[in-house]
């Protein structure tokens, strides 16, 4: 009998569980529960923006959406999102009129009000279950839990989205919903889906590069006639697409004020709060040289706006160093990018388009002009995909996820939400560890790896398989270190700050989280080219 059984086994190979839907609404559930208790907390200017934008809507004819000045927060982006908060105005005129009253709701914070957009945002957010379920469908059952703990209840999603409020969880899901069609092989349908992001939120064409040069290639080049009517067809249906979104903006002969309003170029190289980005150096850079200038003698002019005073003015204000334009910004993201587009011309697999992607975000986070520091989201949820691949992405995930939950510090900055933050973060940080423990030990590695089948689609597999058995999930000392120092940034911006310097250099505490975590940003876009070039 048992002959028989082992034959029997091997002739029916174990296949990838299918996850079970009850469990992936559990972990939705649960991410709910916790949005709903938020909903009393700290919101940002955003909540009254996107207020005033249900009010645009469902006030005003579509020709007059991007003309309208009644507020200082004019609609900015593209049409589809346009139409989505048309749709939540509708809803919106029947809960509470006055919501979508374009002069009366003017910073109306009823609590119908509150509750109608808190909500809004966490019944958006199935966009995102959504496009997680089609990524984990064909994992195993501990890789697609880690993942649904990266990604369903990830901390910074929480921040940005149900405190401080906007609509990524929408956004990130119709992005995860295109990788996770160009995975399977399905080309058309994620550059459709692709092509329906750009029309939602134009900053996410930072991987627009990527995408063209993978689907020109792994989708297009097929033989010159069976190419050729293939880019007909995708070019038609991305041309669809965006006719759909601008064509009635076309026809009302609106589209140069529509791009004026999304590309704000006069806002500025830097945000009021830096992002944790190349630039940093470059203004601390300026403003080291500048003052050992003066105090040599030389007279320096002072900038008229002022980074570390936290203003926004409509240049890019330097004393000594270049002034730095978009088109320098562009060209560095371009260039930035240059590797992982020869390497999607070069060997397209499907496998690394996750990956390419998140880099092509952290390119644009790094390099771009006007960067805020809520889009490290577009790599670090992507990155969250990939992390439950290998132990060394794993390990890279679990440094560059703390790094950017921390750098989402200072948008919480009343003291009521101080320990919500670092809760969630201390929380997200010991889910991570035990998620990824429990996946890359000896025994669950060679069990998701049996003999003869451990080479599998996913990149990096086998370094995961014998890194494991080397002793499981465990961080060097370098990341250790890192981390240490970024508690202690955090102990003297809240304690010993205030203790020994009071009111004096308020920009301090800020600056050194800006100028700490981009070192760990720009530690994970070297570490992520690297990874893509020997891959």
């Amino acid at each position: 009998m048992e002959p028989q059984t082992t034959k029997k086994i091997l002739k029916n190979p174990s296949k990838p569980n299918n996850p079970k839907l009850s469990e992936l609404w559990w972990f939705f559930a649960a991410a709910t529960c916790l949005k709903l208790l938020l909903i009393p907390s700290y919101r940002s200017t955003d909540f009254e923006v996107h207020r005033h934008w249900l009010a645009i809507t469902n006030s005003l004819p579509l020709s007059q959406w991007y003309f309208d000045e009644t507020s200082l927060w004019t609609l900015d982006y593209p049409p589809f999102f346009a139409y989505f908060e048309r749709l939540l105005s509708l809803f919106a005129n029947l809960i509470d009129p006055q919501m979508v009253h374009l002069h009366n709701g003017l910073n109306y914070t009823s609590d119908t009000v509150v509750y109608f957009q808190r909500v809004s945002v966490c019944v958006s957010d199935l966009c995102l279950l959504f496009g997680v379920y089609r990524l984990t469908r064909r994992l195993d059952h501990v890789r697609r839990r880690v993942m649904w703990v990266l990604v369903v209840w990830s901390p910074m999603l929480l921040i940005v989205d149900h405190l401080h409020f906007q609509y990524n969880g929408l956004l990130l899901g119709v992005l995860l919903v295109s990788v996770s069609c160009l995975e399977e092989g399905r080309d058309l349908m994620g550059g459709f889906v692709f092509a329906v992001l750009l029309c939602f939120k134009h900053l996410f064409a930072v991987a627009a590069p990527v995408y063209f040069v993978y689907l020109l290639r792994h989708y297009c080049w097929k033989g010159l006639v069976k190419g050729f009517g293939r880019l007909l067809v995708m070019g038609s249906v991305v041309v669809a697409v965006f006719a759909v979104a601008y064509g009635p903006f076309v026809y009302h002969g609106q589209m140069k004020q529509v791009i004026h309003r999304m590309f704000p170029f006069g806002r500025g190289l830097c945000h009021a709060y830096w992002a944790p980005n190349f630039w940093v150096f470059y203004i601390l850079l300026d403003k080291v040289i500048a003052f050992l200038l003066g105090r040599l003698g030389f007279n320096i002019q002072a900038p008229a706006a002022s980074f570390t005073g936290g203003l926004v003015g409509d240049s890019s204000p330097f004393a000594v160093l270049p002034q730095i334009t978009p088109a320098i910004t562009f060209i560095m993201v371009l260039l930035a990018l240059s590797p992982c587009l020869i390497k999607a011309w070069r060997d397209p697999r499907p496998v690394m388009i996750t990956r390419w992607v998140a880099y092509a975000y952290t390119c644009g986070f790094l390099f771009g002009w006007h960067v805020h520091e809520k889009a490290s989201l577009q790599f670090v949820i992507p990155l969250a995909i990939v992390a439950v691949q290998d132990l060394d992405t794993a390990r890279h995930y679990f440094f560059l996820s703390i790094v950017s939950c921390y750098s989402l510090f200072p948008l919480l900055y009343e003291s009521q939400e101080y320990p919500i933050k670092v809760l969630l973060l201390l929380l997200h940080s010991m889910l991570m560890w035990l998620g990824f423990s429990a996946q890359f030990t000896k025994d669950k590695t060679l069990e998701m790896a049996p003999p003869g089948k451990r080479k599998d689609s996913h990149f990096g597999s086998n370094r995961s398989t014998a890194a494991a058995q080397k002793g499981g999930f465990v961080i060097g000392w370098e990341i250790w270190s890192y981390l240490v120092g970024l508690l202690l940034v955090e102990i003297w911006g809240q304690f010993l700050h205030p203790m020994f310097l009071g009111d004096k250099l308020p920009f301090l505490p800020l600056m050194l989280i800006s100028v700490y975590c981009s070192l760990g940003v720009t530690y994970s876009f070297l570490w992520q080219l690297k990874q893509i070039l020997v891959s």
